[in-house]
């Protein structure tokens, strides 16, 4: 089957939200009341349980690299947010019931029958995207449209990206194809354009991402963490300094035991 998987393209995101709808019609997903945040245009929010893919306005106070506006120094990023599959996946790295599996695709993919609705994957999550359903309270999130994938189609968000800002494929032709776009960026004179979790030397803490982006500011300007870890990757560090403290402890017990039989001699 092959590894699998998202490039996004944020600089040729319009903003459409078609990617959005897409989704949530193949899947099946509740809309979420389509509020207005008070933050920007934005009326769906975030990623959630009902939300697998999440187009995020940023407006800015900078215009966009190389250009000029008429309306002064302003611009607007636009940007299709999913679940990363992430090599290393916090989420299940942390299920107790196997619940969260990786398929033959080399995507990380939730099974609504055997979640017991415990959340330990959603506190696991570095990039806040696995969520509890209020309704079931059971754990959702992209499947990457496994059931789609098994009949050799494309996901519905990339099925339905009208500018090819989300490209679907095999991981290796993704890499190639993005850093093919970076170098063209750069020649333009857009040199801030670089890519975000493309691999484990980029990223370690995720050992990369199945879904990885073309972003032209920093992570944090899109809601991404610049640094992303794996809660279990600092498991060693937390059990050396554990371990360190009981020898200290036990160090100091032994000479304080030590310190009273000189006393008494």
């Amino acid at each position: 089957m092959g590894r699998k998987g998202f490039f996004t393209d944020t600089t040729v995101c319009i903003g459409c939200k078609a990617c959005e709808v897409a989704c949530k019609q193949w899947n099946q997903l509740p809309d979420d009341g389509l509020h207005f945040t008070g933050m920007s245009f934005d009326n769906t929010g975030d990623l959630g349980a009902s939300t697998w893919r999440h187009v995020a306005f940023v407006e800015r106070p900078v215009p966009l690299q190389g250009q000029t506006t008429g309306v002064g120094d302003f611009s607007w990023l636009m940007m299709s947010d999913v679940c990363k599959h992430c090599q290393r996946a916090g989420c299940l790295e942390a299920c107790p019931t196997g619940a969260i599996m990786r398929t033959e695709f080399d995507t990380v993919y939730v099974q609504p029958d055997v979640c017991n609705g415990c959340g330990y994957c959603v506190v696991a999550c570095p990039f806040g995207v696995i969520d509890r359903r209020e309704d079931d309270g059971r754990a959702w999130k992209c499947t990457l449209c496994y059931d789609r994938l098994g009949e050799g189609m494309t996901p519905a968000c990339a099925k339905a990206c009208p500018t090819e800002s989300i490209v679907y494929g095999d991981l290796d032709e993704l890499h190639a194809r993005a850093e093919s776009r970076v170098r063209a960026l750069h020649e333009q004179g857009v040199t801030d354009a670089y890519l975000y979790g493309k691999d484990a030397e980029s990223q370690p803490g995720t050992g990369g991402l199945n879904a990885f982006f073309l972003l032209v500011d920093k992570p944090e300007v899109y809601n991404l963490p610049p640094d992303p870890v794996v809660p279990t990757m600092k498991q060693r560090g937390a059990w050396t300094s554990v371990a360190l403290g009981a020898l200290g402890m036990a160090a100091a017990a032994l000479g304080v035991v030590l310190m009273e039989r000189g006393a008494r001699t």
